[in-house]
Order: structure tokens, then sequence, then C-alpha cells
């Protein structure tokens, strides 16, 4: 039986570009009608996430920071998990050593101390806020939802990755949820405790839910819900471990889910 729908965002639900598109809002439209609510889970801040719901016109609830602050679409907060300040410091030592520029974000504001740094234009676009420039992060330790390593080398955030977690332990998650992106979040903020937060809230077993992902931080929902579907465009280990497979999220693979794997099981 399927009940809900649970989405990644960047990656899966919106293209490259960070735009829903049209064949995107049409098939979550389908849903709705279908009596199915969906629900985003999202590395994003979770302010990060109201316009995009408003778009959807979303009848489920918003889960951002991989979890670590859920939300309902008006913005009315029903958890929080926020990250230990140590963990913070811990990110912030580890990414000025190695040359990773950084962000920190609490509930309410993005936060960073170089304007012009890698990917700035990028993530305005993407939440459709403007970063706060402040000297030092680190006073807002006691504060912070999410640390952003950010950098185009590729290669040196994964060794950083493995890196971090390793200093980390089991205080904080280190996951890239995208090449360029490592978010260190709350050690119980991940998309697997996500979705059970929120079919719970809506008295659904997470065994009724299909969600959709396309990135490593997204198995953790692969892995408790009764149906994962990964992009096209993920990577093969992550394909590997989805129930099925859909189009890329620049050729309306997220539509095509819905319409071929998704409500065709509702109907029948």
């Amino acid at each position: 039986m399927i009940r809900m729908v649970v989405t990644d965002v960047d990656g899966t639900l919106v293209q490259p570009d960070k735009s829903l598109a049209p064949s995107t809002a049409a098939a979550a439209g389908r849903l709705a009608a279908a009596g199915i609510p969906l629900g985003i889970v999202s590395a994003r801040p979770t302010f990060g996430l109201y316009a995009l719901a408003k778009q959807l016109h979303l009848n489920g609830l918003l889960a951002g920071f991989n979890g670590g602050v859920v939300a309902q679409p008006d913005g009315t907060t029903l958890a929080r998990r926020l990250l230990p300040a140590a963990a913070v410091y811990t990110a912030l030592e580890l990414f000025a050593r190695r040359g990773v520029s950084a962000w920190l974000f609490t509930e309410t504001e993005w936060l960073a101390t170089d304007p012009n740094g890698p990917r700035v234009p990028l993530e305005r676009r993407t939440i459709l806020t403007t970063e706060r420039i402040v000297p030092d992060l680190a006073p807002y330790a006691d504060r912070c939802g999410k640390i952003v390593g950010v950098a185009d080398d590729e290669p040196l955030l994964a060794a950083v990755e493995t890196e971090l977690q390793g200093l980390l332990g089991t205080t904080a998650n280190a996951k890239r949820s995208q090449a360029y992106y490592l978010d260190v979040t709350h050690p119980e903020a991940n998309k697997g405790n996500a979705v059970r937060i929120l079919a719970g809230q809506l008295g659904i077993d997470v065994a009724d839910v299909v969600v959709l992902g396309d990135m490593a931080n997204d198995l953790p929902m692969f892995s408790v819900a009764g149906t994962s579907i990964a992009m096209g465009n993920a990577p093969p280990d992550v394909q590997a471990k989805a129930t099925m497979v859909t189009g890329r999220n620049d050729a309306d693979g997220w539509a095509q889910a819905v319409d071929r794997l998704i409500l065709p099981r509702i109907a029948a």
C-alpha cells in the first residue's frame, strides 16, 4: 500500500538549475488528487524550503537540515535537533586547516564569512536567501542547525568528509549532500529518522511510504521506507540500493516516477 511520498530536493525534485519543472509541479498535483500526501526531506535549511512548498501546494511536512528541523509548510516548527557546539568547533577547525570554505545555518539565518566564496551565488538562488556576513562563525555554535563545508575540489571534499566523520565520531553526521557540499548535522538528523517523523505525524506506517533521492545521504530513508526510487542521475551505488530507478532530474525523472511507478500502484 502507498499512503505517502517523501522526496529529496536537490538532484531529485528540482532541476540542475534549482528550478521546479512544470512537469514536476503537475505530477505533485496528481499525487494530491489521489489523496497521497507529499513531504520533503532536504539538507537545505528548513527556511529554504518554504517557497518550494508554496509552489507545490504542499500537503505534507518539511524536514530541513536532513531532519534536524521539522516544520509545517506555514513555518510552525514541530521538532528540532541542533548541532552540539563541540561538533561545530571541530568542523570549523578542520575546514580552516584544509582550506574548505564554511557556512553556518541557524533556524532562521545563513551565516558566512566571505560573500565571494565558492557556490555563494548558487546558494542564494537555491534557498532564496541572502547570507549575513560575519567575521567568525564560532560565536554561533550554540544555535547551529547545520555547518556546510564548500569546495569545488571534489576529491579534497571527499577526503575531508572521511576525516571529519572520524573526528566527530557519534557526536554528529558529516555527509555530502552534493559533490561540492559537506553537511554536518545532529547525529540523529538523518533522512531515515526524518521519514519516520513525517510519517508518524500523519499516523502512516513507514512501510507505506515511497521515497525518492539521488545521493548517499538519501540512503537512510531508502533503508526505512517501504519503497525507494533513485534518480537516473544518482551514482551507481545509490541506484543499486533503491527498489526502482527513474529518469534523471534534468529529464522529467520525478514526474516519470509519479506517473509510471507510483500512481499505477495506487490505482491497483
